[in-house]
């Protein structure tokens, strides 16, 4: 994700000084252009045109609003902005709970004075974090609505662990300064079941970086996150004790199996659809990365490089990831890894590579439906105002699921544990809806 707005880079230089200049270098331009009309070739046909002129779906779909920016929380705090990555949990007894993160600068408004958090600017606690829904599950009206997380930079996307809690990432690697105690760029893990702020703390074993998402392979709890760079990592954490992150564990990068090809020569970018690659993983040292150049020295040891590594999310034992503007037509790819069983080597093949921006444009964040569709977030900023969710089926024929005619993202897309209600956010103003339809299974 990167929404950053020129008066956003002012104010915050100007708060900060020159420690964060480096962050915001990767703020995007304002979307310009006219709407394009994209027929469905695939999934559930033709988008209908929403009324409300907010998000168009296809025949049988619908959508409600259930929570948007300013909203009155149960902590006495309102519903803050920048809705981003987000991951939805049976709370069990008919009850639902979506962590969202707020992709927010430490100045951006935090929906209230927030009485703790990781870190502070001059004092005041950092905007970014996440906030908490519990929804009864029938009716997905919300009973409990409140700050989770709070004190840190650009919560960018995370994702869910099978223990019931979410990863929120740090997309910031800001260090620490005269106007801020803590360096930034991290993981951090909230539980699901919190029902209060929790009291934050840095995974560091799971790296200093440009973080983007995570996802857990319940089969071994090792832990893939990606990187949002132009020359980023995939990383493997491996903990000490499965589900027990804190705990520490050793950290990894992808590199290409000796034999195939040499990954310092490699190109991501080059690979075809279909192609497929046995793969091996570079243990990493200094993962706290001071001087933010992990995938620097990674990269040294052979690790592969991928453009700009965004969503991630585990199937049915495998997983598939973003590469936002990775391909020919720096359209976008989506990987896939198959982690290796019974002492077999992971396997990465090119399942997807855009060649049009009306088939799709930008990846970013994904989830995997039940049927086994990947449903994908888009966050161009070409040439068009609106962004769509993609569907691509498990042939990888890409297809639109939704149209969000505002001048933002969805973001944060994910499904109800019984696979009926499609979660996503509209970024900017917050706004997370629950689509219901009638899915494929």
């Amino acid at each position: 994700m990167d929404q950053l707005t020129a008066t956003d880079r002012r104010r915050f230089l100007t708060a900060t000084g020159t420690a964060f200049a480096a962050l915001l270098a990767s703020g995007c331009t304002a979307r310009t252009g006219s709407l394009a009309s994209v027929p469905a070739t695939a999934g559930y046909g033709p988008l209908v045109p929403d009324p409300a002129g907010f998000l168009d779906l296809p025949q049988g779909f619908s959508y409600r609003v259930i929570s948007k920016l300013g909203d009155a929380m149960s902590d006495g705090l309102t519903v803050p902005d920048r809705a981003d990555g987000m991951g939805c949990f049976d709370l069990g007894n008919g009850k639902l709970a979506l962590v969202r993160n707020h992709e927010l600068m430490p100045t951006n408004d935090a929906g209230g004075d927030i009485p703790f958090g990781y870190d502070t600017l001059d004092g005041k606690v950092m905007a970014g974090g996440t906030t908490t829904l519990v929804l009864d599950a029938a009716t997905l009206k919300i009973e409990q609505e409140y700050r989770s997380l709070a004190g840190t930079i650009r919560n960018c996307a995370g994702g869910i662990t099978p223990w019931g809690s979410w990863l929120t990432c740090e997309e910031a690697v800001v260090p620490a300064s005269d106007r801020n105690e803590k360096s930034h760029g991290w993981v951090f893990e909230v539980p699901a079941n919190a029902g209060k702020l929790v009291n934050p703390e840095p995974l560091k074993a799971m790296g200093r970086f440009n973080h983007e998402a995570a996802a857990v392979d319940p089969a071994t709890g090792y832990v893939y996150e990606t990187e949002d760079r132009g020359d980023s990592l995939l990383y493997r954490f491996v903990p000490k004790v499965p589900g027990k992150l804190a705990e520490g564990g050793k950290l990894q990068a992808l590199a290409l199996m000796d034999g195939t090809t040499d990954s310092r020569n490699w190109d991501a970018a080059s690979m075809k659809v279909g192609d497929m690659h046995p793969v091996r993983w570079i243990d990493l040292d200094d993962v706290e990365a001071p001087e933010d150049d992990l995938r620097q020295r990674g990269a040294a040891k052979g690790a592969v490089l991928f453009a700009r590594g965004e969503g991630i999310h585990m199937g049915d034992g495998e997983l598939y990831f973003c590469c936002t503007n990775g391909g020919a037509a720096k359209l976008g790819q989506v990987f896939r890894l198959r982690p290796g069983r019974n002492g077999g080597p992971d396997a990465l093949d090119l399942f997807f590579e855009s060649t049009s921006p009306d088939q799709f444009n930008y990846g970013d964040n994904l989830t995997v439906a039940q049927s086994g569709h990947l449903i994908v977030c888009e966050d161009q900023y070409t040439d068009t105002v609106a962004n769509h969710l993609r569907g691509i089926t498990p042939q990888g024929d890409a297809y639109p699921l939704a149209l969000l005619r505002e001048q933002t993202e969805p973001a944060g897309a994910c499904f109800s544990p019984d696979g009926k209600v499609l979660f996503v956010n509209s970024y900017s103003p917050t706004a997370t809806l629950a689509i219901t339809g009638p899915w494929i299974t």
